[in-house]
């Protein structure tokens, strides 16, 4: 009851009793100076928005504290949650809150900051889809409309910023941020020539990064909303299908064999993938060709005219 809650914990205040053992219920709202030791069972449970208020528990007065924060022995950590329990060791000092907190939005992503779901990975919603969310919420107060599609990638390659490339927090989701913001091949050879001048020559998951930053772009500016891969096969998901135009595709002798109609409700045409290592070219090279194709037919329409 709440009684015996309120009197168990003035207890603990007076220092009668010595030792507590309680859920992460403490995380918050807690002040008892005279704790000087935490230990976090099952850590690697929890998450950062959890675990740096909860080890904010000790260390309330001059009195040298001590969290520590367990896992089972033997346990397999998950790639997650080793990197929780990193930046919560990492980040130890006083005011570390706002440094946990960009940790945490690398780890998790930014999530659906217009609905209720607020977690993702980078990889999938992250910062890109956070900075184009803010943008589109920002333009429909304005009274504005979206101009163009807006096209999603999700491809098995690995891309992103690694630690040990830049390893400040902030730096990263800045680049992050500048990557996201590629509208052309020039802002492409911009990003890249500023890193080789900031920290030397980019690995290849940040060079991936950005190429399908770009293939966003391209895929946007010729009307594809969506690039997926599944299995052996690139998915691209064609908002205005014009079956002439695919049919134009067929006839090229680097597609013969390897596309394929996928009819449906949202119909779009899928691609073998013939070298599995360089998926990003062969998503550009399919782009490439088809915006060729669209041109084509531009400028047809015109001279018709």
């Amino acid at each position: 009851s709440e009684e015996m809650l309120n009197g168990i914990m003035d207890k603990v205040a007076n220092g009668e009793i010595q030792v507590l053992v309680c859920t992460t219920i403490i995380e918050t709202g807690i002040d008892i100076p005279n704790v000087n030791t935490l230990i976090i069972e099952d850590a690697d449970r929890l998450g950062l928005a959890q675990l740096h208020p909860i080890r904010g528990r000790v260390g309330r007065s001059s009195r040298h504290a001590f969290a520590y924060l367990t896992y089972r022995k033997g346990k397999v950590l998950t790639e997650v949650a080793t990197k929780r329990l990193s930046a919560i060791r990492e980040f130890a000092e006083f005011n570390s809150g706002v440094k946990i907190a960009m940790r945490d939005l690398e780890i998790r992503g930014a999530g659906n900051i217009l609905g209720a779901e607020q977690s993702g990975h980078m990889m999938n919603v992250g910062f890109d889809m956070y900075m184009k969310l803010l943008e589109e919420a920002v333009l429909e107060e304005k009274g504005g409309k979206k101009t163009k599609t807006e096209c999603t990638a999700d491809l098995n390659v690995t891309a992103l910023i690694p630690d040990d490339y830049i390893d400040t927090a902030e730096q990263r989701m800045d680049i992050y941020r500048r990557i996201a913001s590629i509208g052309s091949r020039e802002d492409k050879e911009d990003i890249i020539d500023e890193l080789i001048d900031r920290y030397g020559e980019p690995p290849n998951e940040v060079n991936a990064l950005i190429d399908i930053a770009l293939l966003r772009v391209d895929a946007s500016k010729c009307g594809i909303c969506d690039i997926s891969q599944r299995g052996g096969r690139i998915y691209f998901k064609i908002t205005d299908f014009n079956m002439e135009l695919i049919s134009g595709l067929y006839n090229l002798s680097e597609f013969k064999g390897r596309l394929k109609v996928e009819a449906g409700a949202e119909p779009s045409v899928s691609l073998k993938i013939s070298k599995q290592y360089e998926i990003i070219k062969e998503a550009s090279a399919f782009l490439k060709a088809y915006m060729s194709l669209q041109e084509g037919t531009k400028n047809e329409g015109v001279n018709d005219t």
